[in-house]
């Protein structure tokens, strides 16, 4: 059973969310206490440091460093100290991915949500491994929390009514992120017709040495697997533009330099203008992926 649940990616000078785990999670607890998560990522200039959240059977656990603050549920038997050697190792990791001027001057929401796949690859250690892979000293994070232990916040102070906290502080709603990929422009519908006319030359000619060729010996069948690897690429490369996936700045160069490797392998079959073609369609359609960023998915009103 997982005992960290969610972690939260925050500026604390604003509140706004720079990334978050991608969990499915649907639990009535959790998503309530996501909700609180919220609720005091907003108010984080009027906390120290660190802080807990406690509740009858999750807790939150929050850390904050040059302006960004680490925050994650937890299962309420979960050691505190391991929460708080998780929240330190997330926030190594993220300003090593990003550079700290870059976070400060973001404005959409979730705007660094590829580091996702980071998350869930530290929760994946501290939830299922039996000794995580720590990056920091326990012994250290347990003195620091001995001289100056977390401010305990009761979760029962925290009173939201008609969408404002004590009056004053405006509650992002919300109880999971909500977003969306940027809308498609005319020049990504071309990249993804290019591509699926790649993809059908790939798998025809791909289909075509089965029919004729298979039997040349292992040089026929490398040439096959070139042409079906490559067709699977650009329709993945499709994929990757029309649907957010995690990771992606990661998939899509990834993609890019399979097709290289392919085409590189099909030289003898295609001429020079062929493969130009190619890679010119493949280097497009991952400018196009990297390009369509993230937005914040407008919220129902309600009428």
């Amino acid at each position: 059973m997982s005992m960290i649940l969610f972690a939260y990616v925050v500026r604390v000078k604003d509140g706004l969310p720079l990334s978050a785990s991608t969990d499915f999670e649907y639990s009535r607890e959790l998503q309530e206490c996501k909700k609180h998560l919220k609720i005091v990522s907003k108010m984080l200039g009027q906390f120290p440091g660190r802080g807990t959240v406690k509740s009858n059977q999750l807790h939150i656990h929050f850390t904050t460093s040059q302006g960004i603050a680490y925050m994650t549920i937890c299962c309420s038997y979960y050691p505190t100290t391991m929460a708080f050697c998780f929240l330190e190792e997330l926030g190594m990791e993220f300003v090593s991915s990003f550079e700290i001027a870059q976070i400060h001057v973001v404005s959409r929401p979730y705007a660094f949500l590829e580091f996702d796949s980071v998350i869930q690859k530290i929760k994946w250690h501290y939830n299922y491994s039996n000794r995580p892979s720590l990056k920091i000293s326990v012994t250290n994070i347990q003195r620091e929390l001995k001289v100056t232990p977390p401010q305990q916040v009761n979760v029962d102070d925290i009173v939201v009514t008609n969408g404002t906290l004590n009056g004053h502080l405006h509650l992002y709603s919300g109880s999971a992120p909500s977003y969306r990929l940027e809308p498609v422009s005319v020049v990504g519908i071309l990249s993804v017709i290019l591509n699926i006319m790649c993809g059908a030359l790939n798998l025809i000619r791909g289909i075509h040495l089965i029919e004729h060729n298979f039997q040349d010996g292992d040089e026929g069948k490398g040439a096959v697997v070139a042409f079906l690897a490559a067709f699977v690429t650009c329709v993945f490369q499709c994929y990757l533009y029309l649907f957010y996936m995690s990771a992606r700045t990661i998939k899509a160069p990834g993609a890019l330099v399979l097709i290289f490797i392919c085409n590189s392998y099909l030289f003898g079959l295609r001429n020079v203008w062929q493969i130009l073609f190619h890679l010119g369609v493949a280097c497009l359609s991952t400018y196009q992926i990297l390009s369509r960023k993230l937005t914040e998915r407008p919220h129902d009103s309600g009428v």
